[in-house]
């Protein structure tokens, strides 16, 4: 069965290094998703790797022409991508947990808390992946997502070193 590996990443606000050096460590993935607040990082990081990467734009993403919501299809699961600005995540993520409904996803990502966050809410998974450059956690570490879909899905956070 074939495994997709997905690079969840969010908040880089133009601090890519670190991210850039960790990627180079991890197995290379099939598809990166940037979840805003800096699209142009994603772009960057796109052709550093040359991989496909999806992106939407966050609040801080003004003049850009991407979307602020992504549906995509990945081997039969659907994946809603948004940064989460306008989804009021930072009182809660339930709003997303409803929109995941609503839009019939088995994964719902967002950013902009810079908070990682890894929870299955009745069968719909959310993640944010935290920031690989401006971590706000009590702990301060720096942070992405990976996903892999083999049929099934296994989604984690991966601590930058």
């Amino acid at each position: 069965m074939i495994i997709v590996r997905i690079i969840v990443i969010s908040d880089t606000h133009r601090h890519q290094v670190d991210l850039i050096d960790r990627m180079i460590e991890i197995e290379k993935p099939d598809l990166i998703l940037h979840l805003g607040d800096n699209v142009e990082d994603g772009e960057k990081i796109s052709k550093i790797f040359g991989i496909e990467t999806i992106i939407v734009k966050g609040n801080g993403d003004f003049n850009s022409d991407y979307l602020y919501d992504r549906i995509l299809e990945v081997e039969g699961k659907r994946i809603f991508m948004t940064h989460g600005h306008r989804y009021n995540v930072k009182k809660s993520h339930m709003s997303l947990y409803y929109k995941g409904l609503k839009t019939d996803a088995d994964i719902v990502l967002y950013g902009h808390t810079h908070v990682p966050i890894n929870v299955k809410e009745e069968g719909i998974i959310i993640m944010n992946p935290g920031s690989p450059s401006l971590p706000r956690q009590r702990e301060r570490i720096k942070t992405i997502g990976l996903i892999e879909i083999n049929g099934d899905i296994t989604t984690k956070i991966i601590e930058m070193k």
